[in-house]
């Protein structure tokens, strides 16, 4: 199995978001003869400004290089894992290569699909569980990229109060989590910190509703937060906009969520986002089969790959000069390997 690292490169069916065809696993003589990419959204779906949106930028950029056609699949709500094997199975039937599931709750049907398809290529993000030789784990440091977030709120907080909203309480979030706590405590030992966790299950809608992210930043800044970070998905965009309307800064995650358009009238309010470059391992495995040397096994981002971030896009932080040093900082520490970081 190959290992490699991430270089930044900046079902019951489902509904089908598009269905693009194109030219060309490769043939006898090298060329790619896939139909193109098939990719599978998690929880939320296209259009959360964060996690699949990010999955979908590195879908657009590979059909876009590599000229090549593809077929993004929406999830249906409550869904189960045989509709996810079923969504899987009909992109493969149909020639799509790599197929990848977007998020951890296709585990078991990647899992499935790919050992009826070997001569495929399957991707899985955020899942290290999936071992098959046709099979990439595309995985993140994600406690890496919440530290420096962790720094930022310190260092921006008036109060000595910031909050953390996962969208599932899982143990993936987790590492969000315990990054961002261990992030803040190393600018300020003494720091309050607010923490929820929205549902128990992503079946509670903890990664997909707006209004739950919402009530929930409401009741932090009412005990007294004054930044609050998001890993919640959609869900997060009730967390960006309650920030807004109180005039606290919220902390995206996965995506810049300072340039999304459907958060542009809160971007006066988002410091910061904590990227997962989601978007490049869609696109660094999709080359890889392209290239036939297809990527199997763990890939995995992190700070020194560009795997994972922290976005400085907003003007109001760049001019938070001890910000920005602080978070620059911790950034050459992790990468230096002067800091270890919790995951849990």
């Amino acid at each position: 199995m190959t290992v490699a690292v991430i270089a930044l490169a900046a079902a019951g069916c489902g509904k089908s978001s598009n269905d693009s065809s194109g030219g060309g696993g490769s043939d006898a003589s090298g060329a790619y003869s896939g139909k193109g990419i098939g990719l599978a959204y998690d929880i939320g779906g296209k259009g959360d400004q964060s996690f699949n949106d990010a999955a979908f930028s590195g879908f657009e950029k590979a059909e876009s290089e590599f000229k090549i056609g593809g077929r993004d699949v929406e999830p249906n709500d409550s869904e189960s894992d045989a509709d996810k094997i079923q969504r899987l199975e009909q992109l493969a039937k149909a020639g799509y290569n790599p197929i990848i599931g977007v998020g951890f709750v296709y585990g078991p049907a990647v899992k499935a699909v790919a050992a009826k398809f070997p001569k495929t290529t399957f991707g899985i993000i955020d899942d290290e569980t999936v071992k098959a030789d046709n099979v990439a784990d595309l995985v993140f440091h994600e406690e890496q990229a919440s530290y420096l977030a962790g720094v930022a709120a310190a260092k921006a907080t008036k109060k000595n109060h910031i909050g953390f909203i996962g969208g599932v309480d899982i143990p993936l979030i987790h590492k969000f989590e315990a990054g961002y706590v261990q992030g803040a405590q190393s600018v300020n030992p003494k720091i309050k910190i607010e923490k929820q966790y929205l549902t128990q299950t992503p079946q509670e809608g903890g990664f997909s509703s707006p209004d739950k992210g919402e009530s929930a930043t409401n009741g932090q800044i009412d005990a007294g937060a004054d930044v609050i970070y998001h890993a919640a998905g959609l869900s997060g965009q009730g967390v960006i906009k309650s920030a807004a309307a109180h005039k606290v800064w919220a902390i995206g995650v996965d995506s810049d969520q300072y340039q999304q358009s459907s958060l542009a009238k809160y971007k006066e309010w988002i410091l910061g986002s904590a990227l997962k470059n989601v978007g490049g391992a869609v696109y660094e495995l999709t080359k890889s089969v392209v290239d036939g040397k297809p990527l199997s096994g763990e890939v995995r981002g992190d700070l020194k790959s560009g795997g994972v971030g922290f976005a400085d896009s907003n003007p109001k932080y760049k001019a938070m000069k001890d910000v920005v040093a602080a978070v620059d900082k911790a950034k050459q520490d992790i990468i230096d390997g002067k800091v270890t970081i919790r995951t849990q």
